[in-house]
């Protein structure tokens, strides 16, 4: 990253009629950067980011833990972080264009985590990316690694797992916006001789790591939500929730996407 002055210095040089090129060659500067200066000089808001509460002397949990299960559900089901440059980090989370209340959400927590750095939303074909550029993010979301997550090992660190444990519910709610849904399903019996439909909801999570999934219902478990695992041919595994006291309590804490 370049502080103030040498982005004045080098639009100075540009300002007496140099070529980007030349300056670039000088300066040792990308041709990129001095051109982005000429529209904004001032550093983006992530280089004053306030520090983060994992790297300190004493490190501390995030500010609004409420917030950060939430995220933390998200992220597992449907995010990931990539590496920008000069240590930045950008973390993406895709939701669907279906559920703009979901979105809303998926923002508020993030900038709420990072309340100084600027949360994007990138529109995609049927999707939105809420991304945010952070130095951070690494160590807020340890799970981080080469590879897809359903191929690495995934577990919480202590300080997460104290999260969870005081906003479990929140953490279930990130992990069913991301890979789950809450369906109606139907089924006929016969009543007196006549056939009549009944309709019931329920709750679906399915994703491809065993360690998620294993997040997932233990912490279901310690809710005291009954579930079982689908037979299926695929990879993933599918938890469902469709006992009717289960439902209740998903019900009255998660919800179905909006």
């Amino acid at each position: 990253m370049y502080d103030i002055s040498t982005r004045k210095r080098a639009l100075a040089l540009v300002s007496q009629g140099r070529s980007l090129n030349s300056v670039s060659k000088q300066t040792g500067i990308s041709r990129a950067a001095i051109r982005s200066w000429q529209t904004r000089l001032e550093p983006l808001r992530w280089n004053r980011a306030r520090p983060c509460p994992r790297c300190r002397d004493a490190p501390e949990m995030p500010g609004q833990p409420h917030a950060y299960a939430y995220l933390l559900g998200l992220y597992l089901g449907d995010g990931c972080i990539s590496y920008l440059r000069a240590g930045v980090y950008f973390l993406r989370i895709t939701c669907a264009d279906a559920w703009p209340g979901l979105i809303d959400e998926c923002a508020d927590a993030m900038q709420t985590i990072r309340p100084d750095n600027k949360v994007f939303r990138v529109q995609r074909q049927d999707c939105q990316n809420v991304t945010c550029y952070s130095k951070h993010w690494p160590c807020l979301f340890p799970q981080h690694g080469p590879g897809k997550k359903h191929e690495r090992r995934i577990a919480l660190e202590p300080w997460q797992q104290e999260i969870v444990d005081a906003h479990p519910w929140e953490f279930v709610r990130g992990l069913i916006h991301s890979d789950g849904c809450r369906i109606t399903n139907w089924t006929t019996r016969l009543v007196g001789g006549e056939r009549k439909r009944y309709e019931y909801p329920r709750y679906f999570f399915t994703n491809t790591s065993t360690d998620i999934i294993r997040l997932f219902t233990g912490t279901l478990d310690k809710l005291g939500v009954e579930w079982k695992s689908l037979n299926q041919s695929r990879a993933a595994v599918t938890i469902s929730i469709a006992r009717k006291a289960s439902v209740a309590l998903m019900d009255a804490h998660v919800g179905p996407k909006h």
